[in-house]
């Protein structure tokens, strides 16, 4: 066996005729050792741990993947409920790589489990298969040992073991080369019943014929071993004949810059400006944030749990939900979804029926436990329950949600301050350092004056170092600024289309500690979020404070010489500020238009350019929600992301 070490071939061989691969199920990895090992020798069979009543559908199936299909087995009702039991035909399951490399090589298959009335499935968590790429998977399998329990000798496993050793001795009479699969919980004591000679029982009688199901393309998480997305990934890789030895960490890093990709591109179909703000030192952080959590659970590569908790913790609730949306999904089976065969719809140890009945169902092929973990996500609504609360909507009461008046008048207040800080700078002073450092050195004029100096007089022509000028130092005294900042105007987008932007509204301080507010911006009433909650995006706003009453600066008719919707703001905020200075946060320079119409009326503009804010920042403070009533306040917490 040339991919393995003498240790490890001693370990797999089970006589001269038999290699034994123990193997854990759900595993593309496992699935990949299965294939190699198929490949690097020549076997003239293929052991594969299933009964024979499902070769012919299996093996239907088999030759039609990408698309997965079920394999569905009939068994008697346990407390007034349906049961079956079930395989899915799952590219990234072992033994279902073995069957499709052994058809694709003309290897003969023989299916030696035992013939059971129901399945009774063993629990066990076994070591993260992607130790394999450090490890062999026959020193991975000698190293489980210790830990698996010896199987009672009256238990259907017991029985198992002991028909598939017969069946072993039957093989090697026609075959000289076998391979023969088993989970890693049977391979100690199925060695040991081939060795003994075990006796055993005859298969039971079945209770029907197994069926193939496809499968609803919504429940292929609980079907699948590995994520949707990756088994789609391993597909992709088998297609274009590229390297998959790698791709349970590769697959990781592609599924986030694709859900990236999808993410992006729904926020352009909504209208958003700034869509990308999740950006790669986002992402570094989100994947060091997975290592972590992969960590706490003793894990080498990470759940779907941890996926998703780092990105609502790192880039928020709408990428996780992408996040989830794009690793539930594989496009084969949308491309393949014109099957004429019955759908099924596959849930945690439960299956629904063609006919609607939900039966309790057992994995033969299992992998790692499943288990139900709460997180808490606030996904969108679907257009027709947004519909529905836009219809109940009370156009009389409008009101905002305190959190985020908190969070966008400390963003104002924060503005507010930079642009005080740029009116001081603006009249600073530089002198010749002679007694005093004043408001401290003033480095570029003094690099400036010092490279721009003559030579001292009297220095040797020859000298380096003579031939440099004295250096001056140079002091900056920037004087306190005068007059204050009353009003901050933000351009969010520019220029503002008044179609996208038909939302024009002036609100007024409920308290001393809010701004008089006037903005343009979407409308509520087409982004509903909950009942009585709506959601809109500042195309511009401005912000006075302290507050006081103005009139409605969209019907004021002295400001309708403005033409567009930013000349509308920059003109009320210079007719409504009593002081000098406009802070102004804008993503372009002010134009002419701008400066004209603040110097009619005797004002200056103090331009900040909104790239000095992060993207997810601005991302965050131009959503907010309109509440249609101060009562709807008590609940708005539960939809508002």
């Amino acid at each position: 066996m040339s991919r393995y070490t003498p240790t490890d071939a001693r370990i797999l061989s089970l006589s001269p005729r038999i290699d034994l691969l123990p193997i854990l199920h759900g595993s593309g990895d496992i699935a990949q050792e299965v294939r190699e090992t198929l490949i690097g020798k020549r076997y003239d069979c293929l052991a594969v741990p299933l009964p024979p009543s499902v070769e012919g559908c299996l093996e239907q199936a088999v030759e039609r993947l990408p698309e997965i299909s079920l394999i569905v087995l009939p068994e008697p009702a346990q407390e007034e409920k349906a049961g079956v039991s079930i395989i899915p035909v799952d590219p990234c399951q072992a033994v279902i790589m073995g069957i499709r490399v052994a058809m694709g090589e003309s290897i003969p298959r023989a299916y030696i489990d035992r013939e059971v009335t129901r399945f009774e499935p063993i629990p066990f968590v076994g070591p993260d298969p992607y130790a394999v790429k450090s490890v062999s998977l026959p020193m991975l399998a000698a190293a489980t040992l210790p830990s698996l329990v010896m199987p009672p000798p009256d238990s259907q496993q017991n029985r198992r073991i002991n028909w598939m050793a017969f069946r072993l001795h039957e093989l090697e009479l026609d075959h000289t080369s076998i391979l023969c699969l088993c989970h890693l919980t049977d391979w100690p004591w199925l060695r040991a019943a081939y060795q003994a000679n075990a006796p055993y029982d005859r298969p039971e009688t079945t209770t029907g014929r197994p069926v193939r199901c496809s499968v609803n393309r919504d429940s292929l998480y609980f079907a699948l071993g590995e994520l949707p997305f990756l088994t789609e990934l391993y597909e992709r890789r088998r297609e274009t004949l590229h390297s998959d030895w790698n791709l349970a960490i590769d697959g990781v890093k592609e599924l986030l810059i694709e859900t990236r990709a999808r993410w992006i591109e729904h926020h352009r179909a909504e209208g958003a400006s700034i869509p990308d703000w999740v950006t790669p030192q986002i992402l570094q952080a989100l994947l060091q944030y997975v290592r972590n959590l992969t960590l706490l659970e003793r894990r080498l590569t990470p759940s779907l749990y941890s996926l998703i908790v780092a990105a609502k913790q790192t880039a928020g609730d709408d990428f996780a939900v992408m996040l989830l949306k794009t690793a539930k999904s594989y496009g084969y089976q949308e491309d393949h979804n014109q099957s004429r065969l019955d759908a099924i719809t596959v849930g945690l140890n439960q299956v629904e029926l063609p006919d609607g009945t939900v039966a309790s169902a057992t994995n033969r092929l299992q992998g790692p436990p499943l288990v139900w973990r709460e997180l808490s996500l606030k996904p969108k609504p679907d257009r027709k329950t947004s519909r529905r609360w836009s219809h109940l909507w009370n156009p009389q009461r409008q009101c905002s949600w305190p959190p985020e008046d908190q969070r966008i008048e400390s963003f104002n207040t924060h503005v507010r301050a930079q642009a005080s800080a740029l009116i001081g700078a603006d009249l600073a002073k530089t002198e010749k350092f002679t007694t005093s450092m004043k408001d401290g050195l003033d480095l570029r004029e003094s690099l400036r004056r010092w490279l721009g100096g003559k030579r001292s007089a009297g220095s040797p022509s020859g000298s380096a170092l003579s031939s440099l000028p004295r250096m001056d130092l140079y002091v900056r005294e920037i004087p306190p600024a005068r007059g204050n900042v009353e009003v901050v105007i933000f351009l969010f987008d520019t220029p503002a289309d008044p179609l996208t932007y038909s939302w024009q509204a002036t609100w007024f301080a409920e308290h001393q500690e809010e701004s008089t507010l006037c903005f343009y911006a979407t409308p509520f009433a087409d982004d509903m979020v909950g009942p009585g909650i709506a959601q809109s995006r500042y195309g511009g706003a401005f912000f006075l404070f302290p507050p006081r009453p103005i009139p409605d600066i969209w019907s004021d008719p002295l400001l309708a010489f403005a033409t567009t919707l930013e000349e509308r703001l920059i003109a009320a905020a210079a007719v409504h500020t009593r002081e000098t200075h406009i802070a102004l946060v804008t993503p372009i320079p002010p134009r002419a238009s701008w400066r004209r119409i603040a110097k009619q009326f005797g004002r200056t503009l103090v331009p900040i350019p909104l790239t000095r804010f992060s993207s997810q920042t601005l991302d965050r403070l131009r959503r907010f929600h309109v509440l249609n009533g101060h009562e709807i306040r008590s609940y708005a917490a539960r939809f508002i992301r």
